[in-house]
Parts: structure tokens; C-alpha cells; sequence
């Protein structure tokens, strides 16, 4: 089924916040998985990420990505969005430092460093489970 209305609003419930997910990369026939800080809005996740990271690297030799989460997996394709302070990253940047705040200036993340960036799981599938009701979305 197309994403609804319905699944929409589930979705942005569960994961329109600071949330942990499982994100997996392939490499060399290998399947590398880690938890991640994602939010989601409008059929994709968000992660605040470093660009030299494994990940990154994965990713840019084979977009194919998976999530799971609370209930929930998906197929997507990880696109790196570019150093986060970048214009055209403004206003999902923002929405991220907001719902980040709790742990994003803690030392972790340089802001200013160039290789701080966005990277953005568009999703194309999945499966998501609702008080005894599977949805299987086509995103």
C-alpha cells in the first residue's frame, strides 16, 4: 500500500523525534549494522553523521540501506546531504539540532567542522506494526 495519511502520522509519532534506530550498511558482501540518532519526517530518516565515518564510506560505494526501529523496518537509500550548515540544509538542520538538543552540543559533534553532515535514508518500503496491524508501505 502507498503511504497514507494514517501511516504517515504513525510514523511521525513514533520517530518525529530524537530516536534510536539500527541502520545497516553493506561492504565487501558484509552486512555492518549501529544505532543511531534518526528523526523522521516525510518518508525518510535524518542522521547527523561524520562524513569520513564507515558508514559514509559504505554508503557511497552502495546506497541500499535498512532501518529498524520501534516496530518498524525499512529499505531505503542512504544520500549524503552535505555538510550540515550548508543553505540548502537549513531547515532540516534546524529540526534536527531541535530534536538533537539534548545531546548535540556535548562535545560529541563539531558544528563547524565540514565533515559534520546530513545524511538522509529515503525510504522505498516497509513494514510497520500498530496495535495488531501490519502496514506494508511503498514509500
Amino acid at each position: 500500500m502507498k503511504r497514507t495519511e494514517e501511516t504517515e502520522k504513525l510514523l511521525t509519532e513514533r520517530f518525529g523525534r530524537d530516536t534510536l534506530i539500527a541502520l545497516a550498511t553493506e561492504s565487501g558482501g558484509k552486512p555492518y549494522v549501529r544505532t543511531v540518532n534518526a528523526y523522521y519526517e516525510d518518508g525518510a530518516f535524518y542522521i547527523i553523521t561524520h562524513a569520513l565515518s564507515n558508514k559514509m564510506r559504505q554508503l557511497a560505494q552502495n546506497p541500499a540501506a535498512a532501518i529498524a526501529g520501534e516496530w518498524f523496518t525499512a529499505h531505503g537509500r542512504g544520500v549524503d546531504l552535505g555538510y550540515i550548515e550548508k543553505e540548502e540544509n537549513h531547515r532540516i538542520a534546524d529540526r534536527l539540532k531541535e530534536a538533537f538538543s539534548a545531546w548535540l552540543n556535548n562535545g560529541h559533534v563539531d558544528m563547524q567542522d565540514e565533515n559534520t553532515v546530513l545524511l538522509c535514508i529515503q525510504l522505498e518500503t516497509g513494514t510497520l506494526f500498530s496495535h495488531g496491524t501490519r502496514y506494508d508501505i511503498e514509500f
